[in-house]
């Protein structure tokens, strides 16, 4: 239901007020589902253990990850920004380092900005996914993470739905070949559907910035 109201974002017992490019609206809340699968878990088992090692960590170990934290700036849902925690920094270094393959860390490490993605290219079929990028090869030490959505209809415009599907090589060299891992998660690129891609540089525990691309499959 579309209403007159101040901007506002989130649920509040059985309705829940958000906005998009018509306005502000309130809808009935849903009660999130829990699908069990095996992503699910994996994030479940990295979230334990994250929990498990903050426990460990000595009283200076958490003041410099609370340092860490502090130089670290998110948006939340109403565009207002803040700081990470110590363990959320925590979490993030090493979510992030779990997912590229590396080995996690105790103590918190400098802060790393990898360069962002500066173009991306699709070659987008039935038969054939894959991502020409630049800059190109990637910097020492730097990993693509590219992120896929489902499959939608050509007609739709906007994506919230993305979900890691591949991490490359350090220092790979554009393209890369992302058919067979988007297959395995979403199933093969039907003709006429669109997807969405969003691909972020990663060094040492970081993130990039956000590259996102739409494309037909052709």
């Amino acid at each position: 239901m579309k209403i007159l109201d101040a901007p506002s974002s989130g649920s509040m017992q059985g309705t829940t007020r958000s906005h998009n490019r018509f306005g502000q609206y309130a809808r009935s809340r849903s009660i999130p589902v829990n699908p069990r699968s095996t992503q699910q878990g994996v994030v479940r088992a990295r979230l334990s253990t994250n929990a498990a090692n903050w426990k460990t960590l000595t009283a200076n170990q958490r003041a410099g990850w609370t340092d860490l934290g502090i130089s670290i700036n998110r948006s939340d849902a109403l565009g207002q920004s803040y700081d990470l925690n110590g363990f959320l920094a925590f979490c993030m270094v090493n979510n992030n380092k779990s997912a590229a393959g590396d080995a996690l860390v105790t103590d918190a490490p400098a802060i790393v900005t990898p360069v962002n993605i500066l173009t991306a290219v699709l070659t987008l079929t039935a038969v054939a996914f894959s991502i020409a990028y630049t800059a190109t090869p990637l910097a020492a030490a730097t990993r693509l993470f590219v992120y896929a959505s489902p499959q939608r209809s050509a007609g739709v415009a906007f994506e919230a739905d993305f979900r890691l599907i591949q991490v490359t090589a350090a220092a790979a060299a554009s393209p890369a070949n992302i058919l067979a891992t988007y297959t395995a998660k979403w199933g093969a690129p039907v003709a006429t559907n669109k997807i969405f891609l969003s691909m972020r540089a990663y060094s040492g525990g970081f993130l990039s910035g956000a590259f996102t691309v739409n494309q037909v499959v052709a």
